[in-house]
């Protein structure tokens, strides 16, 4: 197993298998910046599904037994089920999921199953039609998201997790109705503070509303109390609800850093890897990959890239005197 600077193991591998997106979500790929004229990746430049199979064989017998499929959206990647089928196949991967907008989930979700996926997240930050639609750039309601909801449930997609990610005078108001209806639902969700990904989302410190105080507003409504994480690395902390109704989690990234615990590794779609969702460059594999590299070459730049692994971001952002460039969060996953 490979370990950075830090002594940390790469465990998880997110995989973004396109930069492209149905959503236009304000605090990622704002409409105003991505619009009609965007030039996103040409299909030439993506990784091939079996050259994405290749390298994640090779990052799972480095360590990387938790798999993720991110984006962009990843269900607008033509029959991305045939990718899970290989994937699903190879030795080691013990935990094989997807995250995605649901927007596209009911016609995929059995597709997805019978393929070999075992879970989903799904991004889904109001249930109020109106900020929903402000919020995800298209004008969107959520009657599709929740149909992809359940249709994923239907198909045996689960546990589901529901990322929600909170903006201060955005959607904080919207935070316990949320919380009721998936508890109610038998549902994870897991509330996001606002974090700087990326250039262009004009992010700003007031714009974050802190974990503990997401936490005190369900708390108020439906008591909490905390409990242990599932595993060392895992972002979200746990609450559970005292009348034994479920649980929801906070990502604390800005507030409560976690980068002392982390484990991911990114490969973004054209076919570089990242070793931090604020990196500000990564590392090219698809050149070597189809110059003709053996599996030793690529492996040793992989556990050379991995042993120079030096990222804090969250931990160094407040001391910071001027904003660092980073990878744009549609390019790399979340």
């Amino acid at each position: 197993m490979l370990t950075d600077t830090f002594g940390r193991p790469l465990k998880d591998l997110r995989i973004s298998v396109t930069d492209r997106c149905n959503f236009r979500c304000t605090y990622c790929m704002p409409a105003e910046i991505y619009g009609e004229r965007y030039e996103f990746l040409p299909k030439a430049d993506l990784l091939t599904f079996e050259e994405i199979s290749r390298l994640t064989r090779m990052l799972v017998r480095h360590g990387a037994a938790k798999v993720r499929i991110t984006g962009g959206e990843p269900l607008v990647r033509a029959e991305i089920e045939i990718l899970i089928a290989s994937l699903s196949q190879i030795d080691g991967v013990a935990d094989l999921t997807l995250t995605t907008n649901a927007y596209l989930m009911e016609q995929k979700a059995q597709l997805l199953k019978d393929a070999g996926l075992q879970r989903v997240t799904i991004s889904l930050d109001s249930l109020d039609d109106e900020v929903f639609r402000r919020m995800n750039g298209r004008g969107f309601g959520t009657a599709k998201v929740l149909q992809g909801i359940d249709a994923a449930e239907k198909a045996g997609l689960t546990p589901i997790k529901i990322n929600a990610v909170v903006q201060k005078g955005v959607n904080d108001h919207t935070v316990v109705e949320l919380a009721r209806y998936f508890k109610d639902r038998g549902h994870i969700v897991r509330f996001i503070e606002y974090m700087d990904v990326g250039n262009r989302n004009g992010w700003r410190l007031d714009h974050v509303v802190p974990a503990d105080e997401i936490v005190s507003m369900i708390d108020a409504e439906m008591p909490l109390e905390p409990f242990e994480r599932n595993y060392k690395g895992e972002v979200a902390m746990r609450y559970r609800y005292r009348d034994g109704g479920g649980e929801i989690g906070v990502i604390a990234s800005v507030t409560q850093p976690f980068c002392g615990d982390c484990t991911r590794l990114r490969l973004s779609p054209e076919g570089s890897v990242y070793t931090c969702l604020f990196a500000s460059k990564g590392t090219d594999l698809r050149g070597p990959l189809r110059s003709g590299a053996t599996d030793e070459e690529l492996a040793a730049i992989i556990a050379g890239m991995w042993g120079a692994r030096d990222d804090r971001y969250s931990e160094e952002r407040s001391s910071m005197t001027e904003p660092q460039h980073k990878v744009e969060m549609y390019h790399i996953g979340g």
